[in-house]
């Protein structure tokens, strides 16, 4: 079967339902413009939900020089805050220090200091990272993060559980994001702009006709071929914007993508405060050990060249061995394979600079418009989920003088759904959630605000009891949420949700997830 819309024209069609491409949508749609996006499978299935989850300005990008991304990251940091404080908090970082830290060798600023003062031999002075902090916490401006100061390892709660050589640390601020629901968040709301957001829909080819792009694609749940026409196309497939460059639009760019596995562990938890932990190595690497979903510990990330988009990212034994060796340098008690309870992988999309390793590739974004195919195509290389709202307006700066578009910049200041509160006032929502929904428990309440924030009520209904919620799935899980996620957040099948809208798979069993698949199918398959 096929459904014909080709006489109906889009002013922009996105490729690509990650961040990149639902942010694009959304603010273009707010803007008035029209525009259609397809993603061919679920949203943020790939990069988008396989990130470290930090709302962060990059702290070591500072050694790069990409003084302009930090600056961009920080003060984004709070824009984005104040429009989604459900599913973005505040949260301290520990960064421990001992003299034998060292810079990644290809870095500016260990070849400055190596050149000024070689007989530190490529190790980290304090008084270094305490400048860089002091950027930090000056470049893009504070109203709602407090800033650096010093802690007493020996004394403060954040030194027991780390070895007890590490006498001194800097605590400094960034941000947790639930990643996945900022895509889901984003999508929705371009959709109720009048975006039109079609998932596991397949752009099988596009090419240029009378000076419009015909976008050929197949509706994989119903085996319909779709075709939409659009005066320009947004090239945001992640990994795979150098296969849709040359194999399904076949033009030649100049530009290319440069492929970097990011690889984690979730492991039971390991300490007991909510506070980070920003570990250096010896090598000049770092990773973050994260308060995770209550009861776990997030650790990660490695970066490691990765050959093609079609290759499923996993964490390979090498990386687990990696990040628990570098976790036990600093961790008293020693943890293991065992520890584990899950691991994930995501494959960043940046572009290629020509930098010599993985961790030196530049995590900017680049943004090219191509008219060789006779119609304007913009391609998007690289970003950051920090700066992804940048990357949109931006990408509509480009975008601009080839479509008619009169309205101004405006996503700084409008919240997400359900994110239409201060960010203060969270464990009041939750504590109110609780008053009014009596049958709630303290860890049900807050996932239920931290994941819809204003919406949760709007979810639960006028339930009086967990019965009224329908058949339970464990883990706090029941129908009438499934029903809502089926119908206002694209959730398909048992994976959508226990991943991506939520993390719940941690928690739930193999047979209860069998149980919540089954489910989905039987309710998608209703007329």
């Amino acid at each position: 079967m096929s459904r014909d819309m080709s006489e109906h024209v889009t002013d922009l069609f996105v490729i690509g339902g990650g961040i990149n491409g639902c942010g694009i949508a959304r603010d273009a749609a707010g803007r008035g413009m029209s525009v259609s996006l397809a993603e061919m499978k679920d949203l943020a299935w790939a990069t988008s939900s396989s990130s470290t989850k930090l709302f962060h300005g990059g702290l070591r990008y500072l050694e790069y020089g990409e003084i302009r991304l930090v600056r961009e990251a920080l003060i984004e940091r709070e824009t984005l805050l104040r429009a989604m404080p459900h599913i973005s908090w505040p949260m301290r970082f520990v960064l421990p220090y001992h003299k034998d830290m060292r810079f990644e060798g290809d870095t500016p600023a260990s070849k400055l200091l190596s050149f000024f003062m070689p007989w530190m031999k490529g190790r980290r002075p304090a008084w270094m990272i305490r400048f860089g902090l002091f950027l930090y916490d000056n470049l893009g401006g504070r109203e709602i993060l407090p800033g650096t100061k010093t802690l007493d390892l020996l004394t403060a709660p954040e030194g027991e559980p780390l070895e007890d050589r590490f006498e001194t640390a800097f605590e400094y601020s960034d941000c947790w994001i639930e990643d996945s629901r900022l895509v889901v968040l984003n999508a929705r709301d371009a959709e109720a702009r009048g975006a039109e957001v079609m998932t596991r829909t397949k752009v099988i080819s596009a090419e240029v006709r009378d000076g419009l792009w015909e976008i050929t694609l197949e509706d994989l749940a119903k085996g319909e071929i779709i075709t939409r026409r659009a005066k320009m196309l947004v090239n945001a497939a992640g990994p795979w914007v150098g296969d849709i460059i040359h194999n399904t639009v076949r033009i030649n760019a100049t530009e290319g993508v440069r492929l970097v596995k990011g690889s984690h562990i979730v492991t039971k938890k390991l300490f007991d405060h909510e506070k980070c932990y920003f570990f250096q190595g010896e090598d000049g690497r770092i990773i973050f050990a994260i308060p995770y979903e209550t009861d776990f510990t997030l650790i990660g990330t490695t970066d490691a060249e990765h050959s093609e988009p079609d290759i499923e990212p996993e964490c390979s034994d090498e990386e687990r061995d990696y990040l628990l060796a570098f976790a036990n340098q600093y961790f008293k008690q020693d943890i293991s394979a065992d520890d584990i309870v899950w691991t994930y992988s995501g494959v960043r999309p940046l572009y290629d600079d020509g930098a010599k390793s993985a961790t030196a590739a530049t995590r900017d974004y680049v943004l090219k418009v191509n008219e060789q195919a006779g119609a304007p195509m913009l391609n998007v290389f690289g970003g950051k989920i920090t700066t992804y709202r940048k990357l949109a307006e931006h990408a509509l700066e480009k975008i601009s003088p080839y479509l008619d578009m009169r309205d101004k910049p405006w996503t700084a200041g409008a919240p997400m759904p359900g994110g239409d509160f201060a960010v203060a006032d969270v464990d009041g929502m939750i504590a109110g959630l609780r008053q009014d929904f009596l049958f709630l428990d303290a860890f049900w309440a807050s996932r239920l605000i931290r994941a819809f924030g204003t919406e949760a009520r709007d979810m639960l209904g006028d339930a009086k009891a967990a019965e009224d919620l329908g058949q339970s799935f464990g883990a706090t899980l029941t129908a009438t949420e499934i029903r809502w996620l089926m119908a206002n957040e694209y959730a398909r099948e048992a994976e959508d949700v226990v991943w991506r809208r939520s993390k719940l798979g941690l928690r739930m069993t193999a047979s209860e997830i069998k149980v919540l698949d089954d489910f989905m199918r039987a309710e998608g398959g209703k007329p």
